[in-house]
């Protein structure tokens, strides 16, 4: 059996989405083949080890539970694994770590840190590659080293906007050419959580205002007209791209309403899409997959236009496994069901581990 500590929930804006992803995990893990450790993180930053089951984890409730153990994830290699807080200080060894936690505080690298000097194997890609998809100005920069197009964008700090948020608005207009609407852009949030699209100057100043309230350091964005489309990529050094989605947003555009809550977003799985534009988007996501030095998994999001032309949205180094999200649904669409896409994805844990060792 493989002592599997799944982590979930988190300080991140993206908590409530982490904890439903990781019961729909639970649901479809192989229960022959794991002893899991359900490790839930409190929104103040608590850890518990916690025996909550499926439908307590989903609505929030589990740590109310009076069962749960106060613990933490041990960096030390001579104590691999999670340790009690107080009581009889117990050991509980894991032999992999899957963080599903969404945002800052787990898809960022911080966990990943952790889990890299106690020397476990973790689900997902490292710290830097986290690190540098997290931030979205960042992965800009890599993503302009290789051949595949982006939007333009301006690039804005809290610094900045408090000493002038008139003059951040003019430089944001002036580089843009006066011309909307352009897309308001927390650098390091997910799940579209703090995005607007403003249409207008005053939407422009009372938009990045709310912003900040989200990140330190905000993108501003061209407008692309085109079809949102994702690719899911799993591997370590041989990455492999799932047929691609799309996305049909209920709103104006794919915002966390629109994500999570509203009945009326859909999903195409295989998209509509020609031949070519398939094979240009698979390999696009590859690629910046590799640019990255991703492994385990990630989704890549695109914009396609009429002419089969490709743009880049973002990358998702953990991106979520609800009961809609696209990652385990392209798989299925491609032929891997939910529960060995999981095995898999720990598999893919214990061989870059093994690769580290051996380098």
């Amino acid at each position: 059996m493989i002592n599997l500590a799944i982590v979930f929930g988190s300080l991140s804006s993206e908590h409530d989405v982490s904890c439903v992803s990781v019961s729909n995990i639970l649901k479809n893990l192989n229960k022959g083949k794991y002893n899991v450790l359900k490790i839930g993180i409190t929104k103040k930053g608590e850890w518990f080890l916690t025996e909550a089951d499926t439908a307590h984890i989903a609505d929030g409730s589990w740590k109310n539970l009076e069962t749960n153990i106060p613990v933490s994830l041990s960096s030390s290699r001579a104590n691999r694994g999670i340790i009690e807080i107080g009581g009889k200080g117990r050991v509980f060894p894991v032999d992999c770590v899957w963080p599903v936690l969404l945002g800052k505080y787990g898809e960022d690298g911080t966990i990943q840190g952790i889990c890299e000097m106690a020397g476990i194997p973790y689900v997902g890609p490292g710290v830097c590659a986290s690190a540098v998809s997290i931030d979205k100005s960042f992965t800009k920069l890599i993503v302009g080293t290789t051949n595949v197009k982006q939007a333009d964008y301006f690039l804005t700090n809290l610094d900045n906007y408090s000493k002038s948020p008139d003059s951040t608005v003019n430089s944001v207009e002036y580089y843009f050419n006066g011309k909307y609407p352009l897309f308001i852009k927390p650098a390091c949030e997910g799940s579209s959580i703090g995005v607007f699209k403003v249409t207008d100057r005053k939407m422009l100043t009372e938009c990045l205002k709310k912003a900040f309230m989200f990140d330190k350091k905000i993108l501003i964005e061209e407008a692309i007209l085109g079809r949102e489309v994702e690719v899911a990529v799993l591997g370590n050094s041989y990455p492999k791209a799932s047929c691609v989605g799309e996305v049909l947003a209920a709103n104006d555009f794919y915002d966390f309403e629109a994500k999570y809550e509203n009945p009326e977003s859909k999903t195409i799985i295989p998209a509509n899409i020609s031949e070519n534009a398939s094979n240009k988007l698979r390999e696009a996501a590859i690629t910046i997959y590799k640019a990255i030095e991703c492994k385990g998994l990630s989704r890549v999001d695109f914009f396609l236009l009429e002419n089969d032309e490709i743009i880049f949205n973002e990358i998702n180094t953990l991106p979520g496994f609800t009961d809609i999200s696209m990652y385990p649904k392209l798989w299925e669409a491609t032929g891997i069901p939910y529960s060995a896409l999981l095995d898999k994805l720990v598999e893919l844990a214990f061989a870059s581990f093994a690769d580290s060792i051996d380098t």
